[in-house]
């Protein structure tokens, strides 16, 4: 028997708003077709925001890419019918409404897989934000957790210290 292709993430494309019925709808027909090892994961990517409201500000999850769902699958033509059905798709991102796999970089950029960044840092660290919505901040590492490529630094936020936790790939140590 010939070996499985590997899994590759597709865009689909939904109605406004449909996104978190389309996961559930996709889900479901995993589950219900025994498909586990051919769909691995739907996903709608979000991103940490800094929304003020009244005066004060936090920081609240927001869709990156509305009316899109991402998916992680083995393609087959026999999966192109069921997914186009689920309610709430209006088809596949790529050329004719076929899918067109993302490549490595957009993969990346897109943070839909974890890179493990090789990165010394240590508490007491000065290190400045790269990306996301904090980037250009300047701040003290208060903690590390290398096994999640994470760490908790302060950053002076409207006037005063805020502690934030940061992945390892959003951050540069000076």
């Amino acid at each position: 028997m010939a070996e499985k292709e590997e899994a590759r993430w597709y865009i689909i494309h939904t109605f406004t708003g449909y996104e978190n019925m389309v996961v559930e709808g996709i889900n479901k027909l995993v589950e219900n077709q025994g498909l586990q090892d051919d769909i691995i994961e739907a996903r709608i990517p979000m991103e940490d925001v800094i929304e003020e409201k009244n005066g004060k500000k936090k920081v609240v999850q927001r869709k990156m890419y509305p009316c899109y769902v991402l998916l992680k699958m083995r393609y087959r033509d026999s999966l192109w019918h069921s997914i186009v059905n689920t309610r709430g798709v209006t088809g596949f991102v790529g050329p004719a409404g076929r899918p067109l796999p993302l490549n490595d970089e957009e993969i990346r950029r897109m943070r839909l897989e974890k890179v493990t960044i090789d990165i010394k840092v240590n508490v007491g660290d000065k290190i400045k934000v790269i990306s996301g919505p904090l980037e250009n901040f300047v701040g003290e590492v208060l903690s590390v957790d290398a096994a999640n490529q994470k760490c908790r630094v302060s950053v002076e936020m409207f006037g005063r210290p805020t502690p934030v936790e940061l992945d390892f790939d959003q951050i540069e140590v000076l």
